[in-house]
Parts: C-alpha cells; sequence; structure tokens
C-alpha cells in the first residue's frame, strides 16, 4: 500500500508540475487575444477617422482586396477599389459635413485570424439628398475580419441604420 500511496504522490506532482508549466502559455494565449482586439480596435479607429474626414481612399484601405460592402439601405458592392468609389461622391455630398462615432465593440473570435465584430455608432452631420440636415442616427456596423500577413483588415461588412427602423410595437 505504502509502494501505491508513494507513486500517487509522484504522480500528482508530475501533474501539478506540467499543470504550472502550462499555465504561461494559456495567459500568452489571451494576451494575444487582447493584441488581437487591440489590432482590431485600431482598423475600427482608422475606419471612424477615415470617415471624419470624409476620405474614400483612406476608408477603403481597412478594407480587403476583396471584400464586401452593404450599407444600410441593402445597396453594395465588393472590392476594395469600388467601397473607395462608391463613397467618394458621398464624401463629397451628403456626408460632407457627418461625423460617426463609435459607443461599443463586441468581438467574437471564431478562428484565432477570424472575427465577428459588431460596433454600434452614432452619426450627426449628414445631409438628406435636398440639402438639408439629417437628424441624429445610431446603428449597427457588422464585420467580419480576418488577419491577413499579420493585419486585421474587413472581409465583410453589414450596416444597420436603427434610427431608421420603426419603434417596437409594445
Amino acid at each position: 500500500m505504502t509502494g501505491v500511496r508513494r507513486w500517487r504522490k509522484d504522480e500528482m506532482i508530475k501533474i501539478m508540475a506540467i499543470c504550472f508549466l502550462l499555465f504561461p502559455l494559456l495567459l500568452a494565449g489571451q494576451t494575444g487575444t487582447d493584441a488581437d482586439e487591440n489590432a482590431i480596435r485600431s482598423v475600427m479607429d482608422r475606419f471612424m477617422d477615415a470617415w471624419n474626414h470624409h476620405d474614400a481612399k483612406a476608408f477603403a484601405a481597412v478594407f480587403s482586396e476583396d471584400a464586401d460592402f452593404t450599407n444600410w439601405r441593402g445597396t453594395g458592392t465588393s472590392g476594395r477599389a469600388k467601397i473607395e468609389s462608391f463613397h467618394a461622391p458621398m464624401f463629397a455630398t451628403i456626408l460632407s459635413k457627418s461625423h460617426q462615432e463609435y459607443t461599443d465593440i463586441k468581438t467574437r473570435f471564431i478562428r484565432p485570424d477570424v472575427a465577428a465584430v459588431d460596433v454600434h455608432w452614432k452619426m450627426n452631420g449628414a445631409l438628406d439628398a435636398q440639402g438639408n440636415p439629417r437628424p441624429e442616427r445610431e446603428g449597427l456596423l457588422s464585420f467580419v475580419m480576418a488577419k491577413n500577413a499579420g493585419h486585421w483588415e474587413i472581409v465583410a461588412m453589414h450596416n444597420l441604420d436603427i434610427s431608421a427602423l420603426p419603434p417596437p410595437r409594445k
């Protein structure tokens, strides 16, 4: 019986030592996720900065070369160059005085190099087609982002203007 107890004690010490040695790897994985979340937030900062400077080229630069874009009306386009040309006329007219900011970001990693990102936003300063000020708007940007060559970029984006929706039924 003493030999069995000693064997169990030795095995328990080995298991504890292995767990102790593996714990830093677990923390390193979490640090990587934190670094990726910070990198994704940085992409969102560049996205908003480009919007607020009404810079279609900088706006499109955060998208992958073959990205898909869908606006709040369901109109879309594919490819970085087309995303740029889609936004350029609006940044020169109805969005020329707009200011957008995010109020919340939620990231869910599907894989270490793919993330679903929800960004709640609010915007003011937009104009309607006749040049009249539009009311402040709020919405949700839904992104699929991928890490390519060490950099996060938008692969797909859908926009929802929550302000345009009818109020919920009571």
